[in-house]
């Protein structure tokens, strides 16, 4: 089966690299949604070779994410960096975000692109709401942190 494809933009009135700069720990754990609670075990940044772990606490048991940057670049009109995961929880067999950071006049959108794979065609289908979801909820939180 083919990766599931995710996409969510956000435009927010800030100076794109203003938002880059701004993506950093306190961000990572400000978008952290209400559930699953997350606990971060290890952030490197958004540099090639960097890390991200965290905990998933779903109540009656716990699963470790951890993602490595795998490429990351800056030019005069855009921002990006890619994650993609090497230790996954149950419900996934790969996962890749780019993450990017596109200037947009004297603003700046900030994009989501998620593939992502679970180890059955039917529990993808099952998690794309899912994670719609999880991501949708970012987006007050950017408008706010890059107000």
């Amino acid at each position: 089966m083919t990766p599931m494809r995710l996409e969510l933009s956000c435009q927010v009135n800030q100076d794109f690299l203003k938002v880059k700069a701004g993506f950093n720990e306190s961000l990572f754990a400000k978008l952290s949604p209400p559930f699953p609670p997350v606990n971060l075990v290890r952030y490197d940044g958004s540099e090639t070779g960097d890390m991200v772990s965290m905990e998933l606490n779903f109540f009656f048991f716990k699963q470790k994410w951890t993602s490595t940057i795998t490429d990351n670049h800056t030019n005069s009109k855009e921002y990006y960096f890619v994650d993609e995961g090497v230790e996954l929880p149950f419900f996934l067999k790969s996962w890749k975000h780019k993450h990017r950071i596109i200037k947009e006049g004297s603003s700046t959108i900030i994009r989501d692109e998620i593939e992502f794979k679970a180890p059955f065609g039917l529990l993808s289908l099952l998690l794309y709401p899912a994670l719609y979801i999880q991501f949708a909820y970012r987006k007050p939180i950017y408008k706010k942190v890059f107000a």
